[in-house]
């Protein structure tokens, strides 16, 4: 099994994923309950805001694990790695 950036902290990114999860049941449960739109928007920005701190974390050690590694091999290799990450970070700020 390969080694990734996250190994380290895969349990914390696992934690956090299951809150999200919990905060997206709780925006059915608003829609469900009929409740009032700012509200419902207000937890949106939230699971948003917390999706991104969970997508930076990612970025944080793929840059720190992965391209690093392959920065050490060599130019060609460390340069495919940095472009794959500039590409991640180009469509985490489209959204």
């Amino acid at each position: 099994m390969a080694t990734r950036g996250y190994t380290l902290t895969k349990d914390q990114h696992l934690a956090r994923l299951r809150r999200i999860e919990g905060q997206v049941r709780g925006l059915q449960s608003m829609i469900e309950d009929d409740k009032y739109c700012i509200d419902v928007l207000t937890q949106i920005a939230s699971v948003t805001k917390a999706l991104q701190g969970v997508g930076l974390g990612l970025l944080d050690e793929h840059l720190r694990h992965c391209v690093m590694a392959a920065a050490a091999e060599g130019p060609d290799e460390g340069d495919a790695k940095l472009d794959e990450a500039m590409q991640a970070i180009e469509r985490m700020l489209r959204t």
